[in-house]
């Protein structure tokens, strides 16, 4: 209730400290200045008792009220109401370059490594409201599937339409999908540039060589993370498709040129991570997350509001009430 409530000039709470001493000094002078007067008997006067002299104490009281509420008033209370806006002060752009070739349909992951990843890169760009993100596919050759946008329902929805078709060459051209995403990049004037490259293979299709991209990458101050997905050993795979069009699922055996994905890393700056299975996935996009914060400037605003007044009102009003008493009712008292 009082969280916003404060007072300016707290010193002159100091000044309460006098009204005891008041007090005191009220009761023991009052005695001495009533007047005495001594007589032998009163059984000739018929005596009537009454309150008032009691309550022409009351009096004093008022006052003391009155000073207390002053000098609460003339600490300054106040209320403060604080509004506050948010903005990005270093925004970071960020490219998903994402490898569409056949292999991503192997099961290794639930319910398949395309779309396991689709659901974690889904949660990734819901989390960076004030980035902007751009989005890359390749397989054989690579192409733009989302420009670098603050849209994230934009970006969602490219995301949600990634999927393995005919339409691009198989195979996986690891070097490709970089200089495409860096191209995307080179012209960004953000004070970060960010790749998130993300393959289940090794290079193996494309005329771009995967050094040349990252030199690439490095002369245009982009930084790239890798991820290598998939797990240890065998994985169904598709290796056929069947009569009826549908994918022939067979074991074969998960190859990532990790050592490729590394030097990518530590050329230009990021790291390379290996995920080999959906909690592992998960658990890298919330490490980069974590490692590619946008800092965030927060503007407060304060409005204050002073309360002295009605203090100050009702210090007048007990004043005057004492005044008015003192001139009617205990006129004969005090």
């Amino acid at each position: 209730m009082f969280d916003n409530f404060t007072f300016e000039n707290p010193q002159f709470f100091w000044l309460l400290l006098l009204l005891p001493i008041a007090a005191v000094w009220y009761f023991w002078k009052r005695n001495k200045q009533r007047a005495e007067v001594r007589i032998s008997s009163i059984k000739g006067f018929k005596v009537k008792q009454s309150i008032l002299p009691t309550l022409r104490h009351s009096l004093f009281v008022l006052r003391l009220l009155a000073l207390a509420l002053m000098i609460v008033a003339m600490a300054r209370p106040r209320t403060t109401n604080v509004s506050s806006k948010t903005s990005s002060t270093q925004g970071i752009d960020i490219v998903l370059a994402i490898d569409v070739s056949a292999s991503m349909l192997a099961r290794d992951l639930q319910p398949n490594r395309l779309e396991a990843l689709k659901e974690v890169a889904g949660e990734f760009i819901k989390g960076r409201p004030g980035d902007r993100i751009g989005l890359v596919e390749y397989a054989g050759e690579s192409f733009t599937k989302s420009p670098i946008t603050s849209d994230k329902t934009i970006v969602l929805s490219a995301l949600a339409d990634t999927e393995f078709n005919t339409v691009l060459e198989n195979g996986t051209a690891i070097g490709m999908g970089l200089s495409t995403a860096v191209n995307r990049l080179k012209d960004s004037k953000a004070k970060s540039k960010v790749i998130i490259l993300l393959t289940d293979g090794v290079n193996n299709a494309g005329f771009i060589d995967p050094k040349i991209a990252s030199e690439l990458a490095v002369e245009y101050k982009i930084k790239v993370y890798t991820i290598g997905l998939g797990s240890n050993g065998v994985a169904l795979t598709p290796v056929g498709i069947l009569p009826n069009g549908q994918f022939q699922y067979g074991n074969q055996k998960v190859e990532i040129d990790e050592k490729l994905l590394q030097d990518i890393a530590n050329t230009t700056g990021g790291k390379y991570f290996r995920a080999t299975n959906n909690e592992k996935l998960e658990e890298i996009y919330k490490e980069i997350d974590s490692l590619e914060k946008t800092d965030i400037e927060e503007f407060k605003f304060y409005n204050y509001a002073d309360e002295y007044r009605p203090l100050l009102l009702i210090a007048g009003l007990l004043l005057l009430l004492e005044f008015l008493l003192r001139s009617t009712i205990f006129k004969g008292f005090v």
